[in-house]
């Protein structure tokens, strides 16, 4: 079974998403049959690769927000994040464009190292203040992995695994996606935001089943003999 994840490092709830989406992951019997890959998207890609300013900043100026609504989004998204072990600090968060950092998941999904590679920019993104659009950075994070410094420099230095990013983006619009985290299995089921963990073992369950349906061995076989027991009492 195979599950794509479209999201953002820089956005709040995908962070949120991903750990409720594993804490049902963990719990699902048939986990090691399970494929998650994850998959690009940016909710603001005319976002420069550095901005100056804070998050509130950024988000009360560019998206039209005022300052006292921003902050009070601050406060129940970091609450929910806590809710799951997140400790989110906003006031260091560093605003930069995220796309160099996707183009970083992909080379690490070549080195089979994508999910912590995912769960690195995410964690320092919103927990510790890290620049997720520094050269510097990405570099330190990539050497972290195991990738060789000079795989890492080529991002810097061409466009390598940017086509990559944007057919992500491209898959997503022609999956409808609109807003992540998006969630999708098979390329059946579809669900969109960071649901609770019960949701996502409830949509684990249905489409497990519905790829493993379960074959009946002689199911016509209902005489006497059978052995079975019914609505209308048991065969002798």
């Amino acid at each position: 079974m195979k599950i794509e994840i479209w999201s953002d490092v820089a956005c709040p709830w995908c962070y949120i998403g991903k750990r409720r989406f594993e804490t049902a992951l963990a719990a699902f019997p048939h986990r090691a049959a399970v494929e998650v890959q994850w998959r690009s998207f940016q909710l603001d890609p005319s976002l420069p690769e550095h901005y100056d300013g804070t998050e509130l900043d950024y988000l009360s100026t560019r998206k039209g927000m005022a300052p006292a609504q921003v902050a009070g989004m601050f406060e129940h998204v970091a609450a929910q994040a806590s809710g799951e072990g997140l400790n989110y600090r906003f006031d260091d968060v560093v605003v930069a464009n995220s796309f160099t950092a996707h183009r970083l998941i992909h080379l690490a999904a070549a080195h089979g190292k994508q999910s912590a590679a995912k769960e690195r920019l995410l964690s320092d993104h919103f927990e510790h203040g890290r620049d997720i659009g520094s050269r510097d950075y990405l570099t330190s994070l990539g050497l972290d992995l195991g990738i060789n410094a000079s795989e890492v420099d080529e991002l810097f230095s061409s466009d390598k695994y940017a086509d990559d990013v944007r057919q992500d983006f491209a898959e997503a619009r022609a999956l409808g996606v609109s807003g992540v985290p998006f969630f999708v299995i098979d390329r059946k089921f579809g669900l969109s935001g960071a649901q609770p963990a019960e949701t996502f073992t409830a949509a684990l369950e249905q489409a497990w089943q519905e790829s493993h349906p379960l074959v009946m061995v002689d199911a016509g076989a209902d005489g006497p003999d059978s052995g079975a027991c019914g609505p209308v009492g048991c065969a002798v």
